[in-house]
């Protein structure tokens, strides 16, 4: 029996290197890689081998005979995918494996940031150089995006830091944790130290609406409530406070959609995740019947990936808002098969008054061409008045209790780096930072990820993105663009412990893990977070960096 490639894919590639039969597309080396929801699995030439399932670090492809409920679907999407695919031209070649060739010297290499985009460039690094690693974190626990941003139902995609945990560990990895690189040290003072710098610090700011009454208690970035959720030590934990039957999200994409299920979810499935116990007892406190995503433009435009909408769970309606631009958009969207507007099109097509109150089931409404006019309430958000895009005069009043913008992620600035405020990205060539007035490098100066090319991509995304940078870095420390360190990276412990406090390294690191991951399985879950750095400072003594 075949494989199929399920919606946990992150379309890092992995399971594409190990294919002996060349069935998994689109690869690395074809035009269309980078561009689909998922990767997936021909399977008129699978063999069931089985070596995709064992490479992929989430678990994403499945025997098709072992498919069950809402993953059933994908043995269908996987066979589709090929009914339109023309077979290919050239052998497949593996991109992963050319680096541009080898370095001629041996770099020290600091990575600020420990999420998917600095883990992978660590990993690569490790397996592809001789290169000594330092990573560095303000937080005393690794993960970034996966620990902080992935929703805590999405357990497979969870599996990722198992992946990353191998670079933690690597014997040419120090870890130093609970270090800020703009607040407690600079960037001059790690490449004192460092041959090369690499930020791979993502993007954790929103785009605000710019709408009277957004600055009411009740009106949400998505990246603090998702933080929130996810137990994020820089948003306290009742620092989002969730209320009413009806929660409105301005934005489509697969973030409102996780907030959508979120709280559309059983609670008790929750309580059996990840989730911090603040969250876990606020979502059984909330009564949300009814959530409306709104988009400024048609169906057509929705940024949500297929996989994502398919695993709603059962038990919640999901329908598209009736009116006569969205049902043009629909009834034009059998001409793109593959697109979200024809999966929109296959949902219900309803009539919805948002004025009225929710109705007794739960539900999820995609209202497309319409935007937030304004904000009402007195002490919080009682309500949004919604037009047509570009028809204010024409608002409706919705009565709603909490209001969440998931409108796009931006990077900020970084300490020390130009950037650019217009795309909130550090200015780069293939990942060389570059000072934009002058045109000239940043010497030994590099960035991954977010803060490179702007918050698009998924987390497999990273890989490639590392692998430019990387690229990068050994073409110019061949090119002879990258003098040696004024000092050595051995005395950089020393020198950050004069300047802060409470550094953490490796090992306690993994003991803080460790805790969380014991606490939790007391109550058959996967880890029960700790809640604030105090907290997980208690956990072992102080030790030196490693």
């Amino acid at each position: 029996m075949a494989y199929a490639i399920t919606q946990s894919c992150c379309k890092d590639a992995s399971c594409v290197s190990v294919c002996p039969v060349d069935c998994i597309h689109p690869t690395p080396d074809e035009p269309d890689f980078g561009t689909t929801d998922i990767l997936y699995v021909d399977p008129k030439a699978c063999i069931d081998c089985g070596a995709c399932a064992d490479a992929c670090p989430v678990a994403a492809p499945k025997a098709i005979d072992l498919l069950r409920g809402a993953e059933a679907v994908f043995a269908d999407l996987n066979a589709e995918f090929f009914e339109r695919r023309p077979p290919r031209e050239k052998p497949k070649t593996h991109t992963w494996d050319e680096m541009g060739g080898d370095l001629e010297r041996s770099l020290s290499i600091a990575i600020v940031g420990t999420g998917p985009a600095a883990a992978y460039t660590a990993r690569q690094l490790l397996l592809s150089t001789d290169a000594k690693i330092t990573m560095i974190d303000k937080l005393p626990v690794p993960g970034g995006l996966v620990r902080g941003g992935v929703a805590p139902d999405h357990t497979d995609t969870k599996k990722f830091a198992d992946l990353f945990h191998w670079a933690y560990r690597h014997p040419r990895t120090k870890m130093v944790m609970n270090v800020e690189v703009g607040r407690d040290i600079s960037h001059a003072d790690v490449l004192q130290h460092h041959d090369v710098v690499i930020y791979g610090v993502g993007a954790r700011r929103d785009r605000e609406l710019g709408v009277p009454g957004e600055d009411l208690p009740g009106v949400y970035p998505a990246p603090e409530v998702v933080g929130w959720y996810n137990g994020a030590l820089d948003v306290a934990p009742d620092g989002v406070v969730l209320s009413g039957d009806r929660v409105v999200v301005v934005g489509n994409g697969n973030v409102a959609l996780d907030l959508a299920r979120l709280l559309l979810h059983d609670p008790e499935v929750l309580a059996r995740t990840d989730m911090p116990d603040h969250a876990v007892a606020a979502f059984r406190g909330l009564d949300v019947r009814e959530v409306v995503l709104l988009g400024r433009r048609g169906p057509s435009a929705a940024a949500f990936t297929r996989p994502e909408l398919l695993m709603m769970p059962p038990g919640i309606d999901v329908v598209v808002a009736r009116d006569e631009f969205t049902e043009g958009e629909l009834a034009e969207a059998e001409a793109e098969p593959e697109s979200n507007a024809a999966v929109l099109a296959a949902l219900p097509l309803v009539d919805v008054d948002l004025t009225a109150p929710p109705g007794d089931r739960r539900r999820l409404v995609f209202s497309f061409g319409r935007q937030v006019v304004s904000v009402e309430g007195d002490e919080r958000v009682e309500a949004v008045q919604v037009a047509p895009s570009g028809v204010p005069e024409q608002a409706e009043k919705v009565p709603c209790g909490t209001l969440i913008r998931a409108t796009g992620h931006r990077g900020t600035p970084v300490a020390g780096l130009p950037f650019d405020e217009a795309t909130a990205t550090v200015p780069n060539e293939h990942g060389r930072v570059v000072d934009p007035a002058t045109g000239e490098a940043v010497p030994g100066t590099y960035v991954v990820g977010w803060i490179k090319r702007g918050a698009t991509g998924g987390i497999g995304t990273n890989r490639t993105c590392a692998h430019e940078t990387i690229a990068t870095i050994v073409a110019d420390a061949n090119a002879g663009l990258i003098p040696p360190a004024p000092k050595r990276r051995l005395t950089f412990g020393p020198f950050v412990r004069t300047r802060v406090d409470r550094v953490v390294g490796r090992r306690r690191m993994l003991a803080i893990e460790k805790a969380e991951e014991t606490r939790g399985h007391r109550e058959g879950r996967p880890r029960v977070k700790f809640e604030s750095v105090d907290e997980m400072l208690r956990v072992s003594p102080a030790t030196s960096l490693h």
